[in-house]
């Protein structure tokens, strides 16, 4: 069944102990979502809550979505699958292929279509969705990633459990939020519930021709955002999925000094991205950042960390 209206799970926020931040007098707490569950990893989870909420009122018995053959989005939808016992299918882009993802999805008990690249790109048509619903009318669908208003504006609890723990390290406020953004849905979310009090900044972890800004602005407005505080910043490194030595390197001393585990696609990219901000003197020493862990870790999986 789904799960519970009032299941929330909670991140822990943990100081973040690294030189290149005592050397500037900036301090980083992180908001772990990678731990909040066993199964579901990452902000994912916050992003689907609000179409869970959604499944429940249509009186769905499960979800539906779409991803690639990495994607975290539907590892998150299939662990919450197997985690509460509701049906979940995914509709994969491209040609069947067998990742260490696609091993999950199948272990989880996710149903899979593999749609080509034709078929993948016609997500957009105004009636795709017709012959998946009537194929599965018990299914409640979720756009790719979760995104759109209902994905962020599930995301806006994270700056409520930060808050509450902000005492148990002996802040008071902080000056912002960094994090990684792939869709921007989650960094949309951030920025609702800051309601322009705090910046929120993201790191945009696929190249600008992607069009994460203009999907931002266009949730913002739908959200009824006054006064946006947001930016976006540049930490693709070349193009999404691209890694490269210094990445890696940088991926394993940070592990070896915070012992906070990081991937290369999302996480890694953000802390390098906020490192060479400090390192410019982007930010005056006292600032107090968090940044948001949006989890992803099983993407470490054939990369050599």
């Amino acid at each position: 069944m789904l799960p519970p209206a009032d299941w929330q799970p909670r991140a822990p926020l943990e100081s973040l102990h690294l030189d290149w931040l005592t050397r500037a007098g900036v301090e980083v707490a992180v908001l772990r979502l990678d731990l909040i569950d066993p199964l579901i990893s990452g902000n994912k989870w916050f992003k689907l809550s609000g179409y869970l909420a959604a499944a429940r009122q249509a009186g769905a018995e499960g979800l539906i979505s779409l991803g690639g053959a990495h994607s975290n989005h539907l590892h998150a939808l299939a662990a919450a699958g197997k985690r509460f016992g509701f049906p979940t299918v995914g509709l994969l882009r491209g040609h069947p292929v067998q990742t260490p993802t696609v091993g999950d999805l199948q272990a989880f008990g996710m149903e899979l279509h593999w749609l080509g690249y034709g078929g993948y790109r016609a997500r957009h048509a105004p009636d795709f969705w017709a012959s998946w619903q009537q194929r599965y009318p018990h299914l409640h669908g979720v756009p790719e990633g979760a995104g759109g208003l209902i994905g962020a504006r599930g995301c806006g609890v994270l700056l409520d459990q930060l808050s509450e723990q902000l005492p148990a390290l002996g802040w008071d406020d902080y000056h912002g939020c960094w994090l990684a953004a792939g869709t921007g849905t989650t960094l949309a979310g951030l920025v609702l519930a800051e309601a322009g009090h705090r910046p929120v900044y993201g790191a945009l972890a696929v190249p600008t021709d992607h069009g994460v800004a203009p999907l931002v602005t266009a949730i913002l407005e739908e959200g009824g955002a006054m006064s946006p505080a947001f930016e976006l910043i540049d930490a693709c490194r070349g193009g999404f999925a691209k890694v490269d030595p210094a990445l890696l390197g940088f991926i394993e001393q940070s592990e070896q000094q915070s012992a906070v585990p990081l991937e290369p696609l999302y996480t890694g990219k953000a802390l390098l991205a906020l490192q060479e901000q400090v390192s410019a003197g982007r930010f005056v020493p006292g600032t107090r950042l968090v940044f948001l862990h949006t989890g992803g870790l099983q993407g470490r999986r054939g990369f050599t960390l």
